[in-house]
């Protein structure tokens, strides 16, 4: 069993780096010059010379379209992806190892924290947008773009159900944004396609649909009690939607913050109760816009925040947060699509702290969660995966 687990851990590293050095629409090899050297788009996805002028960047001015987020793009807005062609300098044109190049062999990346497995893949996942862990069963559940928005994955990273078909239907899901799992058992998607929080247990039955008005709900977590919290980016509000899930009925849908900006990740702690809300700040001039991250205790007390400017003193690179969860001691952790890294930001009353949890490996981070075994899960949209770490 030994030997299969470390055939499997070998496996995922296999399957990551080959997904790191492949441009992810013609699947060829990224190389350090001509058609294959990588390039960045503007939202931080990373295409071939060669892909990005197919796709309508050329040299007649037309703008492209992102073909994983559909941000639109022109050819002088991309950029050469310095880190992918530092990583092909090293590895040299005989080409060579990732984790040897990166120094990954001779121990586990900061934090602690070695890559166990991925799962997914492009044609597995497309365009992933949220992933959330069930607690009790260790279950993976993924939302995406693919004509079933649900993917259920078991802990051994088999598929175990698909549903929330793509479509018209009160049960369909159009455009999943997020997704969690409450602690009794089911499974809850924000769809921002008809503006509603839909519910559904294990088996893909929808067993709850709320549309209270909402403007464009978004990012959700759930509570130990099975309430949702849940963001609405359009209004800039907080809601808590409380319901009997195995008995279909909403019990209370209340807004319990107002006057954010654009607040999209949120999480709760299983330890204090504290919330914690990811906010997009509209860009002033050409700027694409920044993040602040905004922490309230139980009470909905604001307690601490942290936007692009304060972490720049503790850590010198613009920060751009896709995604946060807590860890099992209350730790705020987010995501950086800037530095393609995990970032743990500490406790709330500790801020601001900056550790690196994942600092290599990963190309879009969108989402995060921990198991119940406190593995760190990271859904990776680049390249359309999830990434599972634990401690090493």
């Amino acid at each position: 069993a030994r030997g299969d687990g470390a055939g499997m851990a070998a496996g995922a590293d296999r399957e990551a780096e080959l997904s790191l050095l492949e441009c992810r629409v013609c699947f060829e090899p990224f190389g350090p010059c001509g058609q294959r050297r990588p390039r960045n788009l503007r939202c931080g996805h990373v295409l071939c010379r060669g892909c990005v002028a197919a796709l309508g960047g050329g040299h007649d001015g037309r703008r492209l379209e992102c073909p994983f987020c559909r941000r639109p793009c022109g050819s002088a807005e991309t950029s050469d992806c310095l880190p992918l062609l530092q990583l092909l300098e090293l590895l040299g044109p005989a080409g060579g190892s990732v984790p040897a190049a990166l120094g990954r062999g001779r121990g586990a990346p900061p934090g602690g924290l070695g890559l166990q497995m991925s799962l997914g893949g492009w044609g597995t996942l497309v365009n992933p947008t949220g992933v959330a862990a069930c607690p009790s069963s260790g279950r993976l559940v993924v939302v995406h773009d693919g004509k079933k928005r649900v993917h259920v994955f078991g802990p051994s990273g088999s598929c175990l159900q698909r549903f929330g078909e793509r479509g018209d239907a009160g049960n369909d899901i159009k455009y999943a944004l997020d997704v969690t799992i409450t602690p009794d058992g089911h499974v809850v998607v924000t769809d921002g396609g008809d503006r509603a929080v839909k519910a559904f247990d294990f088996d893909g039955r929808g067993v709850l649909a709320v549309r209270e008005g909402f403007c464009l709900p978004w990012g959700l977590d759930a509570t130990p009690e099975s309430e949702v919290i849940l963001t609405d980016s359009e209004a800039g509000a907080l809601y808590r939607v409380v319901a009997d899930f195995a008995k279909g009925q909403l019990m209370k849908c209340q807004m319990i913050r107002s006057q954010l900006i654009s607040p999209r990740g949120v999480a709760v702690s299983q330890v204090s109760g504290a919330i914690v809300v990811i906010e997009h700040l509209k860009a002033q001039g050409p700027s694409s816009g920044s993040t602040r991250v905004k922490i309230f205790s139980a009470e909905m007390d604001l307690v601490g925040q942290m936007d692009s400017f304060g972490l720049n003193l503790v850590f010198p690179s613009k920060i751009y947060t896709t995604a946060v969860a807590f860890d099992k001691e209350g730790r705020v952790i987010v995501t950086d699509v800037c530095s393609q890294a995990v970032i743990c930001l500490g406790k709330p009353e500790e801020f601001p702290t900056f550790n690196p949890l994942i600092s290599h490996g990963l190309s879009y981070p969108v989402g995060l969660t921990y198991t119940a075994n406190n593995s760190l899960i990271v859904l990776d949209s680049g390249d359309h995966s999830i990434k599972i770490y634990s401690a090493t």
